[in-house]
């Protein structure tokens, strides 16, 4: 758990190669630290943490998670509804531009196209 919680610290920080380097010493009797080793290297450029929250981004998966639930979710899963992948795209779509007030810029993208 220490070690764990050291690793979070430093993801935080931005300090993926510190969390690279600790993952190899355990990477040859263990095969997920082996794995993980390739999903930070090739993840590395979307874990720039310290660089999204001094933007005033948030980094925390909660906040998606909660709107992929209300947003999508509440609409595609309603009793008795089956999509394609293309009318579920359009709706998610729909649905994401409305609810970050975005939806009249939706429309004139979509106008722009069919031109």
């Amino acid at each position: 758990t220490q070690w764990a919680n050291q690793r979070c610290d430093e993801l935080d920080e931005g300090r993926i190669d510190k969390i690279l380097h600790e993952l190899r010493k355990h990477a040859a009797r263990c095969k997920k630290a082996d794995s993980e080793i390739g999903y930070f290297t090739n993840n590395r450029n979307r874990m720039r943490y310290p660089e999204f929250r001094a933007m005033g981004l948030c980094v925390s998966t909660g906040i998606v998670e909660g709107a992929c639930k209300s947003v999508i979710g509440k609409r595609l899963k309603q009793g008795g509804m089956h999509w394609t992948v293309d009318g579920a795209n359009a709706i998610i779509a729909l649905r994401c531009a409305l609810e970050s007030n975005r939806f009249e810029n939706f429309w004139e993208r979509r106008a722009c196209r069919n031109q």
